[in-house]
């Protein structure tokens, strides 16, 4: 793989995300995380995965400047397989810790918060759902998933607001679960991963399907509809002015 490094240790899979300089998502960076979830998840010597990002960003979100130069066909292609991404983590059936290392931005947030646990690096790394600052809206999964993980008090604050928050900004939202140094950060995720493998692992799955089932039930009969209406909105005038003006920096 070109974008995804993996590594395993004592039955913990370390998958890092790895396209310098900020870890943009492009379609190799998708298949290429998909191919893994689902080879893990077939994998029983694997007990939890941590998924990280290489150098000072977790993801920057979707490459923009890359994807603009996409018809309108093929970046509906594209978004419908992030989607599916997303999903397969939100219901992988082992335990996920995001590792958040980094600046933490738009669709690299929606594949933390599709992970169980979210661990971040104190100091400069911020996170944010940034979308309507540029234009754009975002679909079912994104929506059900932000409300399951901070309730929708919190996510409508987060969209509206698409503030960069610090760690302990993210912490009181309840958007990341621990704060800790870059001296502690590794180790904090890999206690928080370890903590959920000694879990039964058939009784794990089964309380994360459980939990999840009133969004999935949602996002299977929404996600097509609201997809086309992101795409729409993606390519309208003014998405498309404010997105050409986005620079990617490392």
């Amino acid at each position: 793989m070109e974008y995804v490094q993996l590594s395993v240790d004592d039955g913990i899979a370390t998958v890092a995300i790895n396209r310098p300089k900020v870890n943009a998502i492009n379609e190799q960076v998708v298949s290429e995380l998909t191919d893994t979830f689902r080879e893990l998840a077939l994998d029983r010597q694997i007990k939890a995965v941590i998924l990280t990002g290489k150098g000072s960003f977790f993801s920057f979100g979707f490459d923009i400047p890359g994807l603009m130069d996409y018809s309108k066909e093929e970046f509906h292609r594209f978004v419908v397989s992030f989607s599916d991404l997303v999903r397969c983590i939100f219901t992988y059936p082992k335990p996920v810790i995001a590792a958040l290392n980094g600046h933490t931005v738009a669709g690299g947030c929606i594949l933390a918060i599709a992970c169980d646990r979210r661990v971040m690096v104190t100091g400069k790394a911020k996170i944010a759902l940034n979308e309507l600052t540029i234009g754009a809206t975002i679909f079912t999964s994104i929506a059900e998933i932000l409300k399951f993980t901070v309730g929708p008090r919190n996510a409508r604050q987060l969209l509206y607001s698409g503030k960069m928050n610090s760690a302990e900004e993210a912490l009181a939202l309840g958007l990341v679960d621990e704060v800790h140094s870059e001296e502690g950060f590794a180790d904090a995720a890999l206690r928080s991963a370890r903590d959920l493998a000694e879990k039964d692992g058939e009784a794990f799955g089964s309380v994360k399907n459980l939990l999840r089932k009133d969004a999935l039930d949602i996002i299977g009969r929404d996600e097509g509809s609201s997809i086309s209406e992101f795409v729409d909105i993606w390519y309208s005038q003014n998405t498309r002015d404010k997105l050409r003006k986005i620079e990617i920096r490392g």
